[in-house]
């Protein structure tokens, strides 16, 4: 299992288009991929439910990769969250 975490720094916070690629990146991962924030958590393979996550700009979200491409995928999704969150 590979943690990762990192505080979204967008204006608009964790809105539909980052969301939606960062989906589409986690579905290409051969690991369940699970992003938490607070007290909730989501499956990051569905987009409905990482938005259900209601992330803000400020807020810290956790990522955690656990399967069989778990190490080189938290490094994908953490320069994706890099670059666009």
């Amino acid at each position: 299992m590979k943690e990762f975490k990192f505080v979204i720094r967008d204006p608009d916070g964790l809105h539909a288009r980052p969301a939606g690629g960062f989906v589409k990146l986690a579905q290409q991962i051969d690991a369940e991929i699970t992003v938490s924030a607070g007290a909730k958590s989501a499956d990051a393979k569905k987009l409905f439910r990482l938005m259900g996550l209601g992330v803000q700009t400020g807020g810290e979200i956790t990522i955690i990769a656990d399967g069989n491409e778990e190490a080189e995928g938290i490094i994908r999704l953490a320069e994706f969250c890099e670059a666009n969150l």
